[in-house]
């Protein structure tokens, strides 16, 4: 753990406390904004080690709904709960109907108690570390009111000697759940109360450390090293004695601590005029010299010594500067995460070392060139997610394991970047950032979404907004892994915004600044708060024109794009075509990371807005993640493992015939020495001859040639595709070696099949053992969150195809003609032509004419009586694919459980589609049904209907069923990001009138009968 220091002073005993609790009194508007935060220590990158580790049992009540107390655990969450206070999930309004800064009248209190057995040490103070508190924390210990703190997500510091004693010490922490501040935690989250993040006690010396800066810069292939170190207890002193130690690569630095300086004044005039005064030698034009240096004027000959001795920089008093340059030493980078120990101490006057820390850093160097975000002189792309805090079980209470477990996952699937949305996230996650190796945009606990034409300027927040940001800045500011410093979100913009950003500037100009309400009207302006350009959402043809524009004179990464609620994150590749082929354009965060949906009670039963009755709520919308609450990856986040790979393949299928295969480097800084390759061939009869290869040592964004195989090369005559993984080639804490990276094909011409002639005709309606019901058109699916955006207008609801009645039926020879009124009166036609091919197998003719919009699908759908367990297909997979997100997946052939081929989206909805089929197989007990497609089809292989997944408010509701419902669509919309961001692209939009296509069904039963 960065900056740790340890010192056991202290003996640990639970016991009960027998005080009466002081009285707890809630903010009140009437006490203005300077009341948040009261004699809680100042923020610092120093962290200190528990002495008394606080985590455990607590007494605890919730004010006013109880009286007695009870046991609980910490850290928690009382929402999480608590009956009378459950979570509350809202987006943009508040929870109450209150303005800035009035604090609501019913204001619930959680207050934990618990009593601490110290043995107090002369000579050493005691500090109780508050990690998080959600709302405003009141600490009181042994009956006294010790201060008070705000903002949930930084820890807050008080120094508690002067009350505790040798003995039992009873601590109470009152958590009021609104104060003014509130307004500035307006987070697309639930709102939660409590302490979410550890509590301790640690003691330090009177005179101590009190922080530690690191400048850790890496330049043409060297280190230079800045450490500021920063001491409590001596900064008055006008003779110190002391000194500070450092120790880092193998060298030893020791420097004096800097002692009060007094400024000298004016000597007041001679007033004794009985002997003549001797010349000062003051020289002529002295008080020139205070504005001639300054102005870079011309100073004469004479006067540039005194010049120079004139304003010299004062080193700030309990402080000691080390400066070390040329450090033979490796980067920092998040594809090569190198970090170097740095021991800090604080050496006596008797040369004995009172205080120490421990520090990981990493040598770096972020810097904007027009535009161009830099890190070590080299442009990087930014494959991002957006990450909250958030565990089913337990709320914005977050583990170690679990957040070691999310940033394995994402380094597994080659995002590289996590911005903190929307707060400062745990000094661990940022520890772990450093050593595994991500770029970290670390966000203030700022969002005003409720009022975003108001609090950025109003000043009774001013304190508060630098205050936020500052905190943040002096608590991460060593982290490597942080690489922009970001001012909040969605708090629309002003000058509080700009107050904060020239703090910022001011105390670590090493790092760029982000806010996208800086440039959210005008992305040419904002600069005084915004180094990015850092929109929300953006469409495709205004990244296109920004980049071209002359005006453009700062990098564009998105800050939320790529919008993945419910079946989702539709245009990804065309983003990534335009990140990696325009100039200016550098990537972006996805919107996000993972679903927010809460299961207190661990049954499975995952909630969402409204579930806890917390009216009004916006419902779903926090279930807009790439992974669902259990870190099950969603469909979304193999398409971004592909286009994020390290690797991208840049030959083609004539080239792989000829036995040679080119393949890119997409990394920045490492070669591909890290990888293995493993090829295999794509078959209709399925994957063959594995070969695993080294990869070669392909420079940062080089290109190289590899040899086919012999024994892969044979059969790619008549293969679908030669499929390359990339496979990590060593152990590392994030995967054990062989963990697959990415996938990537090249694909051949493919054969279609060649559907037979009948020898008779058939029905249109077929019977057969095996259908529960016939094949029949499909114009629906069951909507996704993106087609009930707001901007398509009801679009799909309006033109009726939800519900198709036949109207009139005409057969004419072998081909039926069915009329269709949709629910609004719109008419479809759909002409089947059914030829026997023999006992149970058929050939289809379908043709549909359609009125004139915009639809979701066109298709056929039928389904099987029970008995039916296992699916095979020949096309896209192996996971789900809709045309707008499928440039990670795979042609093949593949098989899965027809179990397993949904995808549990909490909200159920359209899922499990897999396109570019030309077979599918379906098989169990029962039978097998066998479909043939000379038109490649989408295929989808449910237990469940489309009416059945709409109905539905929760996929926990669908009702266990062993039918199978089979879809096959000769067209299928893709899925977009239209309920934020763009609608599904022109190109993967159903507006054709008619359609036309021929497949094949062959059932037969398990007794081998076809009919």
């Amino acid at each position: 753990m960065p900056g740790t220091v340890a010192a056991s002073t202290f003996t640990n005993k639970y016991l009960r406390a027998k005080v009466e609790r002081p009285t707890v009194r809630p903010p009140a508007a009437s006490e203005g904004l300077s009341m948040p935060s009261v004699n809680r220590l100042p923020m610092r990158a120093l962290r200190r080690a528990p002495d008394i580790d606080l985590d455990g049992t607590w007494e605890f009540r919730l004010l006013p709904y109880e009286k007695e107390w009870r046991n609980v655990e910490v850290p928690e969450l009382w929402t999480m709960r608590e009956k009378n206070d459950p979570p509350h999930y809202l987006n943009v309004a508040m929870p109450f109907d209150e303005a800035p800064p009035v604090v609501p009248k019913h204001n619930p209190i959680g207050v934990y108690r618990r009593s601490v057995d110290l043995v107090p040490s002369s000579g050493r103070r005691t500090i109780l570390h508050v990690g998080a508190a959600e709302g405003h924390l009141t600490v009181t210990v042994n009956g006294q009111v010790m201060g008070t703190s705000t903002d949930s997500h930084l820890a807050a510091e008080f120094d508690i000697t002067d009350v505790v004693m040798a003995g039992s010490n009873t601590i109470e922490l009152a958590v009021a759940k609104w104060s003014p501040v509130t307004y500035l935690e307006d987070q697309d989250h639930w709102w939660q109360s409590g302490l979410s993040r550890s509590v301790f006690l640690y003691t330090v010396p009177e005179v101590h450390l009190a922080d530690v800066a690191v400048v850790a810069d890496h330049e043409a292939g060297r280190g230079h090293l800045k450490v500021t170190v920063a001491t409590t207890g001596l900064d008055h002193l006008r003779e110190v004695g002391w000194s500070a130690r450092i120790g880092v690569l193998g060298r030893t630095e020791t420097r004096p601590i800097n002692p009060r300086v007094v400024e000298s004044g004016f000597t007041p005039p001679l007033s004794d005029r009985s002997q003549r005064p001797e010349p000062l030698g003051i020289p002529d034009g002295l008080m020139d010299l205070f504005s001639l240096k300054p102005a870079g004027a011309p100073i004469a000959e004479e006067l540039r010594p005194t010049a120079e001795r004139m304003m010299p920089p004062r080193a700030k008093a309990g402080t000691a500067v080390f400066t070390i340059d040329a450090l033979d030493v490796a980067p920092w980078t998040a594809e090569t995460p190198h970090l170097e120990d740095l021991l800090v101490e604080l050496i006596s006057p008797e040369g004995e070392a009172v205080d120490a820390a421990r520090l990981r850093i990493g040598f770096r160097r972020v810097r904007i060139e027009g535009r161009d975000l830099l890190v070590n002189g080299e442009r990087v792309l930014i494959q991002g997610v957006n990450r909250h805090d958030v565990d089913s079980r337990t709320g914005r209470v977050i583990s170690r394991e679990l957040m070691l477990a999310e940033l394995s996952l994402l380094k597994r699937f080659n995002v590289n970047a996590i911005r903190t949305s929307h707060y400062p996230n745990d000094p661990v996650f940022l520890d772990l950032c450093d050593e595994i190796g991500f770029y970290v945009v670390d966000e203030a606990d700022i969002e005003g979404h409720a009022f975003t034409t108001t609090l950025a300027h109003d000043p009774r927040y001013l304190p508060e907004f630098v205050e936020r940001v500052s905190r943040m800045v002096l608590r991460d500011r060593n982290h490597p892994s942080v690489i922009i410093w970001s001012l909040g979100n969605e708090t629309g913009y002003g000058p509080n915004h700009d107050a904060a950003a020239a703090w910022v500037r001011g105390a670590d100009p090493t790092r760029p600044l982000h806010y996208e309400g800086a440039i959210a009207g005008d992305w040419h302006a904002g600069h005084a708060a915004s180094d990015l350009v850092c929109p929300m959402y953006p469409s495709f043809e205004a990244l296109t024109a920004f980049s071209a524009d002359p005006r453009a004179d700062r990098p564009v990464i998105l800050c939320e794009y790529a919008y993945s609620q419910g079946n989702s994150t539709g245009g990804l590749a065309e983003y990534w075509r335009l990140f990696e082929g325009l100039p200016g354009l550098q990537g972006g965060f996805i919107w996000e990371f993972k679903d927010h949906a809460l299961d207190p009670d661990g049954d499975g039963h995952y909630r969402y807005g409204g579930d806890f009755g917390d009216e009004p709520n916006d419902g779903t919308t926090l279930l807009n993640g790439v992974v669902f609450p259990d870190l099950t990856p969603k469909p979304a986040l193999y398409e971004a493992r592909g286009l994020f790979s390290p690797i991208r393949l840049t030959s083609g299928a004539e080239e792989a015939r000829a036995g040679t295969l080119r393949l890119r480097n997409r990394q920045t800084f490492a070669d591909l020495s890290a990888y293995d390759l493993q090829m295999r061939v794509e078959a209709e009869a399925g994957p063959a001859a594995v070969v695993t290869l080294t990869a070669p040592p392909v420079a940062p964004g080089a290109e190289a040639a590899i040899e086919v195989p012999d024994a892969i090369r044979a059969l790619l005559d008549t293969a679908l595709a030669l499929t390359v993984t990339v496979h990590t080639r060593r152990d590392s804490v994030w995967a054990p070696a062989g963990t697959e990276l990415a996938a990537h094909q090249i694909t051949f011409p493919r054969q279609l099949p060649r559907l037979p002639r009948g020898t008779g005709t058939a029905p249109a309606e077929l019977r057969h053992p095996l259908l529960r019901r016939t094949p029949r058109l499909s114009l629906w699916r069951a909507l996704t969150d993106n087609d009930q955006s707001i901007a398509l207008d009801n679009r799909f609801v309006r033109s009726g195809f939800f519900q198709l009645t036949p109207i009139d039926v005409h057969t004419d020879a072998a081909t039926t003609t069915i009329r269709y009124r949709a629910a609004f009166g719109d008419e479809v036609v759909h002409t089947r032509t059914v030829t026997v091919l023999g006992e149970g197998d058929y050939l289809l003719a379908e043709h549909v004419t359609l009125p004139e919009g915009d639809r979701l699908r066109v298709g056929m759908d039928f389904e099987l009586v029970e008995g039916f367990e296992q699916a095979r297909w020949v096309g896209l997979g192996p996971w789900e694919n809709y045309p707008d997100r499928r440039a990670s997946a795979l042609l093949g052939a593949w098989e899965s459980p027809i179990d397993e081929l949904a995808v549990p989206y909490l909200k159920p909805q359209e899922n499990g589609t897999r396109g570019e089929v030309t077979e599918l197989l379906v098989s169990g007990p029962a039978g097998t049904v066998r479909t043939v497609h000379a038109t490649p089809l989408h295929m989808n292989v449910s237990r469940h209907s489309t009416s059945e997944l709409e109905t539905a408010g929760h996929w926990w509701e669908l009702q266990p069923s062993g039918k199978t419902v089979v879809h096959l669509d000769v067209a299928h919309r893709g899925v977009g990001t239209g309920l934020l961001g763009p609608d599904t692209r022109p190109a993967y939009r159903l507006s054709q009138r008619e359609y036309a296509w021929q497949w094949r069904l062959t059932l037969s039963t398990a007794d081998g009968g076809g009919a």
